[in-house]
């Protein structure tokens, strides 16, 4: 099953099945996360090795009537269209710059059935500056053992086949990967109790010196020596 098959799946679970029923001639919100999609993919930039930044920060345009019909479910839709988003650049391993944030918003110039998408990257306001590999990168574990990031990619679970390994049982086998280039950031591997940097669930996120990441009830700490 495809991304956007559960995305439909995911909504009509949400409001009762209603999504299936109210939008046939009008706007669909599969049209919606599929422009999404492709959105990131048309402006997503290669900045460094290992990182593609794409936009994070969306509006989108709806005719009087659609923006009625939506606007019903706007906080159910909008966060599902958000998970759509970061679902898809986990997978195409793409970055974003700060939050995720779609905005539905009535243009009364459009005709029905017809939508337009604003895109533009946005740094977060409060986050920390990445962290730059001119030292040597490492991991803290909470028992003070020190693991040096000396691969590009390093890969952290509690398999027996990762980088790091963590005897935890609220870890995945294959949990989350730090990922060392001109930045480093940390991704999540579609672990089942998700991977937090500073006491946020992330799906990836950069990493300054001194940040905590925390995997089950796991916390190590980044740092630059």
């Amino acid at each position: 099953m495809g991304l956007l098959d559960r995305f439909e799946q995911r909504l009509d679970r949400l409001v009762n099945g209603a999504f299936a029923k109210a939008f046939k001639a009008q706007v669909q919100p599969v049209e919606i996360a599929s422009a999404l999609q492709r959105e990131l993919d048309d402006r997503a930039a290669v900045v460094s090795r290992g990182r593609t930044v794409v936009p994070n920060v969306f509006t989108v345009d709806l005719s009087e009537a659609d923006s009625e019909r939506l606007m019903t479910y706007d906080e159910p839709l909008r966060g599902e269209l958000v998970d759509v988003l970061r679902e898809y650049a986990e997978e195409q391993r793409y970055t974003f710059l700060g939050s995720v944030e779609v905005t539905l918003r009535r243009d009364d110039a459009l005709d029905t059935g017809i939508f337009r998408l604003h895109s533009e990257a946005r740094a977060g306001l409060d986050a920390p500056a990445p962290a730059t590999t001119t030292g040597t990168a490492i991991l803290v574990s909470p028992d003070g053992t020190e693991h040096r990031l000396t691969s590009p990619v390093t890969r952290i679970g509690r398999g027996t086949d990762v980088d790091l390994r963590i005897d935890d049982p609220g870890v995945s086998r294959h949990h989350a990967e730090v990922v060392v280039g001109a930045d480093v950031l940390v991704r999540d591997l579609g672990s089942t109790n998700g991977t937090k940097v500073d006491g946020n669930p992330v799906a990836q996120a950069f990493l300054s010196n001194g940040s905590l990441i925390t995997l089950g009830t796991t916390t190590l700490t980044f740092r630059i020596v």
